[in-house]
């Protein structure tokens, strides 16, 4: 398992059956933007050559490391340069790359947008908008602080995507002038079933059963294919360190066995 330690600047990986996690990029404590540095990471891919990326949020890029180096180039955006640009990135918050590792789609928090990079890219290539990009909003044509994002054209021809600061999820056809609000309601949060308050991370099962991150309700809501009723699975709603709770979760990822 690789986590993206935000606070700490580093990425850990965690072999299976092991307590003891394996620093593999950052330097601990140690903000920045060097090769070997990382200033907030907030998400992490593998692909299949072993090759890591790291979105590296408060410097704007998205980083790649080959095979075992805990150097990295950057792969999408200017390293520590802000904008809206189609070569640049604003707060990259989570990714999702295809299966056929073509594409990676980026949630462009701070431009309200989803980049699309093919990866094969590098430092300064320019990007597509595929959703978003009409500035923060909560209508239909906009993203508000996108976060979460989710696409698995071999499931769904939608990709899915959370809006933190819209407290919704919409799913949206990569390239559409405009997608649909899926679950939430857009621009209020709320603890109930059918509302969110700052959603983040997001997954579907092969059922398209979609699975949010529910931040500061502090839960993890299901909600069945078409139905915007959310079922909570994990977490009370209430911030916690029992074993019945969580306390500000960010991401969740699936193994093998669907655990």
């Amino acid at each position: 398992m690789y986590v993206a330690d935000e606070s700490n600047y580093v990425v850990w990986k965690v072999l299976n059956n092991t307590t003891t996690p394996i620093l593999v990029a950052g330097q601990l404590t140690s903000a920045g933007s060097s090769a070997s540095q990382l200033y907030n990471p907030q998400d992490v891919y593998i692909d299949s050559n072993n090759n890591m990326y790291v979105s590296d949020c408060l410097n704007h890029r998205v980083q790649k490391y080959v095979n075992g180096s805990t150097i990295g180039t950057t792969f999408a955006g200017l390293s520590a340069s802000s904008g809206a640009a189609l070569n640049q990135l604003s707060y990259p918050r989570h990714f999702s790359v295809d299966p056929t590792q073509t594409y990676m789609y980026i949630a462009d928090d701070n431009n309200n947008r989803v980049m699309r990079y093919p990866m094969n890219s590098t430092t300064g290539t320019n990007g597509q908008v595929v959703a978003g990009g009409a500035g923060a909003g909560n209508t239909n044509t906009q993203l508000d602080n996108p976060w979460g994002i989710y696409y698995l054209p071999t499931v769904s021809n939608y990709m899915y995507i959370t809006n933190a600061a819209g407290h919704s999820v919409m799913r949206w056809v990569p390239g559409a002038s405009s997608g649909e609000f899926i679950a939430g309601t857009p621009g209020a949060s709320g603890s109930n079933a059918t509302t969110l308050n700052t959603p983040l991370g997001i997954k579907l099962d092969s059922y398209l059963n979609m699975f949010v991150v529910d931040y500061l309700n502090h839960r993890i809501q299901m909600f069945c294919q078409n139905n915007q009723t959310g079922i909570t699975i994990i977490g009370n709603g209430t911030a916690g360190n029992s074993a019945a709770q969580l306390n500000s979760p960010r991401g969740l990822a699936f193994d093998s066995s669907m655990n």
